[in-house]
């Protein structure tokens, strides 16, 4: 680990100006479950670590005027056990629930969790954000059996945010806050495809701090997803399911699938194929069928085709109180 200066604001306004204009000035520190690692591994050598965990802009659960708000330094634990989360949002229950480690679960946060960085071994080990060698991808004829099957290249990693595919299929909001004042971005813009390694795989720029998710309510909804182990691994693939009802058939349905693809991902025919029905088994299972169209495995990782399609029937029949 390079040395470093650690700075601890006591506002958000202070903190922006610890920041710096570039990723190489300073960095974020809420949970530190990530950063610290890639510090350790020299993948990022920030000047100086600015520690927002105690910010009290950045902390709290509640009911807003246009949904709930969940504050960027809110720990997974706190959403896996909030009454307000769990009445509303079982597909955030359900993915904090995933991160099977009481340690992660206690220091990690939903902030943290939406900008971490792609676990990709060949970024983690110096070949940068897409993996490339002399110019060249060493990903589609390399170790490649937990990368994307979908996005078809360059970016052959997968979003780690456990949240990420919940969030998106909730059509929740994420906002940021610098220096020059607040924006808000819709969480299926949050996360974005670099076509090179100067890129970030988020809408995060230097010196922006995420403050807060706001996130719609009135939708059933429910995450599934599918690990080696339950212990520390991440999942091999996710879906998260929102569905609006009228009575008991589909008004509108988002279904997006996580650690398939660079950034979570919209399975859109999968969505227009259950509107106007309601779930069972076979509808569940057609879905299912549906949205993995348009996959292309790598050569060490057909396999999660299979895994995405059960993700979405069982996320589906979870949501639908049937599984």
């Amino acid at each position: 680990m390079e040395a470093f200066g650690y700075a601890n604001p006591k506002t958000l306004k202070e903190a922006f100006g610890m920041l710096g204009s570039s990723w190489q000035d300073g960095m974020v520190l809420a949970g530190g479950t990530d950063l610290i690692g890639m510090m350790k591994d020299r993948v990022m050598s920030p000047k100086v670590v600015v520690n927002v965990k105690a910010l009290a802009e950045l902390k709290g659960i509640g009911q807003a005027a246009t949904g709930v708000r969940i504050g960027a330094t809110v720990t997974l634990d706190e959403i896996a056990s909030n009454p307000i989360v769990r009445a509303q949002f079982p597909s955030l229950v359900q993915a904090a629930l995933g991160v099977a480690s009481p340690q992660i679960r206690n220091m990690g946060t939903l902030g943290g969790d939406l900008c971490q960085r792609p676990r990709c071994w060949y970024y983690r080990n110096g070949f940068g954000l897409l993996g490339t060698k002399n110019g060249e991808s060493l990903i589609p004829k390399g170790e490649n059996r937990y990368h994307a099957i979908f996005g078809g290249g360059p970016a052959y990693f997968v979003s780690p945010s456990s949240f990420g595919p919940a969030l998106v299929a909730l059509d929740a909001k994420v906002k940021i806050a610098s220096a020059k004042g607040v924006r808000e971005v819709a969480a299926k813009d949050f996360f974005v495809v670099p076509t090179s390694d100067s890129q970030r795989e988020t809408a995060i720029m230097p010196g922006e701090i995420v403050t807060e998710i706001m996130i719609p309510t009135g939708a059933k909804n429910a995450t599934y997803e599918v690990r080696e182990r339950d212990g520390l691994d991440w999942p091999l693939a996710t879906a998260s399911v929102a569905l609006k009802m009228t009575g008991i058939r589909i008004a509108s349905a988002k279904i997006v699938l996580g650690h398939v693809a660079p950034t979570p991902w919209a399975a859109a025919a999968a969505e227009a194929a259950l509107v106007g029905k309601s779930i069972d088994e076979a509808v569940a299972e057609a879905a299912g069928t549906a949205a993995i169209q348009g996959a292309s495995p790598l050569s060490q990782n057909d396999y999660k085709v299979q895994l995405a399609r059960i993700c979405v029937k069982r996320a589906l029949l979870k949501a639908a109180g049937k599984a």
